[in-house]
């Protein structure tokens, strides 16, 4: 039996685990995520348990243990609980009665094996007792984890007609935790249905496709993407993999974060229309397709010459997002003066953008007529400040009206 060493998780989770235990003695166990990246080595962000009782008798044991309880998901027999201010989520054990490629009708069970056949990969259908004990329903999540590659539980095509997403989660994990070549049967039947894609919901797809990019190193994961056709099917109007290859490379080189957006930006560099498009198309919020699509748009010139002054203009007109998302593409397609565009990245970081000394109340009380004369005059004093290098105080600047 293999066994996990106590993790600061199970800890925070005994409360719940408790409770449920009092309730019915192995009714309980950690599930997926915790348990996959515990055995890995990972870090651990939620905590998710699996229990035979069903989703009335869970709250009725969280209130009588004085837990919070929340159904979140109670369709899905998915109740979230807080103890001690940790969130768990708390789900009955569960059987697909129908799917129809993106959700699934579901009846509760008390059979763990039961579960374990309706879940993605065999390295999330693993599940762990209070006290640490691994057990592995499918007899092959133990073997993925240590060979770290990504294997479906049972039919892979079955598991993807069940909800096609798993085509993107299959490279997501991949990306994640997988060495080696991607498995072979797993690839072949996102090949074969990859067009189930099409009829997903676009935050689905971005999502996921976020957490992919965000993958210290994704490139091996989306190159078994573009060979299976999937990224052709989700992102036609890609110009291909080279310039997110550079960024990638650069990102390691310099140890930066891993940054999904402009990762996602390399894809389609300097084109806006298309970013524009395909940001619509997958619904980002208006401050992902901002930074984007302004990022392409914008014509401020950044190179390796600017000096310090050129520098401060540049941040304070396009933000210091944008402006690194500029440096970090630029950087990737000339590494030889690396040395310039990190001091340029550097400067984007720590960036704070300087508040314009004059209001429109400085200039009504100056006798300004209300209306566009106000901001005809504060933009008039604005590109003033700007050109001296935002060192004109309020009353030389009132002193030009």
């Amino acid at each position: 039996m293999t066994r996990l060493a106590p993790q600061p998780w199970m800890t925070s989770a005994h409360r719940v685990m408790a409770a449920l235990e009092k309730a019915r003695p192995g009714s309980a166990r950690f599930v997926g995520g915790c348990v996959r990246n515990a055995l890995l080595g990972e870090p651990v962000s939620d905590v998710d348990i699996a229990t035979q009782l069903t989703p009335d008798l869970v709250e009725q044991v969280m209130l009588d243990a004085r837990i919070a309880v929340h159904p979140t998901g109670i369709e899905h027999g998915t109740l979230t609980v807080v103890a001690d201010h940790h969130p768990f989520e708390v789900t009955t054990l569960r059987r697909d009665v129908e799917t129809d490629g993106r959700r699934a009708t579901v009846a509760f069970t008390e059979d763990w094996a039961e579960d374990a056949q309706r879940r993605d990969f065999r390295m999330n259908a693993l599940y762990a007792t209070a006290n640490g004990d691994v057990f592995d329903p499918t007899g092959g999540g133990l073997d993925d984890i240590a060979q770290r590659r990504v294997v479906f539980v049972g039919d892979a095509e079955t598991r993807l007609r069940e909800d096609y997403l798993r085509i993107l989660r299959f490279f997501r994990f991949y990306a994640w935790y997988g060495q080696s070549a991607p498995d072979p049967v797993g690839l072949a039947a996102c090949a074969k249905l990859r067009s189930g894609l099409l009829g997903i919901s676009a935050e689905r797809i971005w999502m996921e496709t976020k957490k992919l990019l965000t993958a210290p190193h994704p490139i091996a994961s989306i190159e078994a993407m573009e060979k299976a056709g999937v990224f052709a099917t989700l992102f036609p109007e890609s110009r291909g993999l080279d310039l997110l290859r550079k960024v990638i490379a650069v990102e390691t080189a310099d140890g930066l974060p891993s940054d999904p957006m402009v990762r996602f930006l390399s894809l389609f560099w300097k084109d806006a229309s298309t970013i524009r498009d395909v940001a619509n198309r997958l619904k980002l919020s208006n401050e992902e397709s901002h930074r984007l699509t302004w990022a392409a748009k914008d014509a401020t010139l950044i190179d390796t010459k600017m000096n310090t002054r050129a520098m401060r203009r540049a941040l304070y007109a396009i933000g210091p997002s944008v402006f690194r998302d500029r440096v970090l593409l630029e950087w990737a397609q000339d590494p030889a003066a690396s040395g310039v565009w990190k001091t340029l990245y550097d400067a984007a970081g720590a960036y704070e953008r300087p508040a314009m000394p004059v209001a429109g109340n400085d200039l009504l009380a100056r006798g300004v007529s209300e209306g566009p004369a106000i901001g005809d005059a504060l933009r008039k004093l604005e590109a003033a400040w700007i050109e001296s290098d935002f060192k004109l105080d309020r009353d030389k600047l009132l002193a030009k009206l």
